[in-house]
């Protein structure tokens, strides 16, 4: 019985370490989307509030102006995710269509590299409490046209996205967003 007892748990971590990778879960001629699941040691409030500053996480080299600090979400429906640049201009990444403080932010439209594209993205952030914390579940969905598709679009937008969840999750349980 405790032989069966160890694999029982052994393969049940194994499961639970596999499905809190990031993923990109479809990919098709027309789009993807992807599945970027963590926990942190936060309360779902601590970690909105930090969602909705994403100067403070997200990483400067994802951004137009090289400066994270130019970032700015404006937390309501109509709300805009924009970035200041040092020209005096401005970039919107996306704009809030749904907010519920603590629990889910949704947004539309295309980040970065994508904003040149025939395409249109949702992005939605879902926190549950869990018994140490918070369980954040980022979605994005895109879809539209590149006459590349979107397979290696994908994998990057993955990478990248999974990096700003790290950083989120670094900031919410470190105090700071880097690799120490």
């Amino acid at each position: 019985m405790t032989r069966l007892r160890a694999l029982f748990v052994s393969t049940a971590g194994l499961l639970l370490s596999c499905a809190a990778r990031a993923a990109v879960v479809d990919v098709a001629p027309n789009g993807f989307a992807l599945n970027i699941p963590a926990h942190i040691d936060a309360t779902p409030d601590k970690v909105y509030a930090a969602l909705i500053e994403p100067s403070l996480w997200w990483s400067s080299e994802h951004t137009f102006s090289g400066n994270a600090q130019n970032l700015h979400l404006e937390a309501k429906a109509g709300g805009c995710w924009c970035e200041s640049l040092p020209s005096g201009g401005s970039a919107q990444h996306l704009s809030v269509v749904y907010i519920d403080p603590g629990k889910s932010l949704r947004l539309r439209g295309a980040l970065g590299p994508f904003q040149g594209l025939g395409v249109d993205g949702a992005m939605t952030w879902k926190l549950k409490p869990a018994a140490t914390g918070t369980d954040l579940v980022l979605t994005y969905t895109l879809g539209g046209y590149n006459k590349d598709g979107f397979a290696d679009l994908s994998a990057a937008a993955d990478k990248v996205l999974t990096i700003q969840v790290e950083r989120l999750k670094r900031l919410l349980e470190t105090k700071s967003p880097e690799v120490r």
